[in-house]
């Protein structure tokens, strides 16, 4: 037989549940980012983790605005890259924030 809970567990409960759901969602700007920083994963690995010894720089923990200097440099060709000059000339301004800010959010070392 079913045994029934008081109503303050149950709505207790559905708060709990409620407030925890709300607060896992990744905002809409969250989930932007993420899905810009993948373009990433291919070279820089995956949330900006290099492989070691790839030879290539791990994004995550570094400085927004150093950054979105060097995204810069790359899309004005300032500075010299082999493929990272095309791929930022692909981005906008606006990206290159949303990009940096995302790399930056991000705790230095191993996800």
């Amino acid at each position: 037989m079913l045994r029934r809970q008081p109503l303050a567990h149950l709505a207790a409960s559905m708060c709990v549940l409620a407030c925890g759901a709300a607060h896992a969602a990744p905002s809409l700007e969250q989930r932007e980012q993420r899905s810009l920083a993948a373009t990433c994963a291919a070279c820089h690995g995956t949330d900006g983790q290099a492989v070691n010894g790839a030879g290539l720089a791990s994004l995550r923990g570094l400085e927004r605005a150093y950054l979105v200097a060097q995204l810069t440099a790359f899309r004005e060709g300032t500075r010299p890259a082999t493929v990272m000059h095309q791929i930022a000339k692909g981005y906008s301004a606006a990206q290159i924030e949303q990009l940096a800010a995302y790399f930056a959010a991000l705790p230095k070392g191993a996800p």
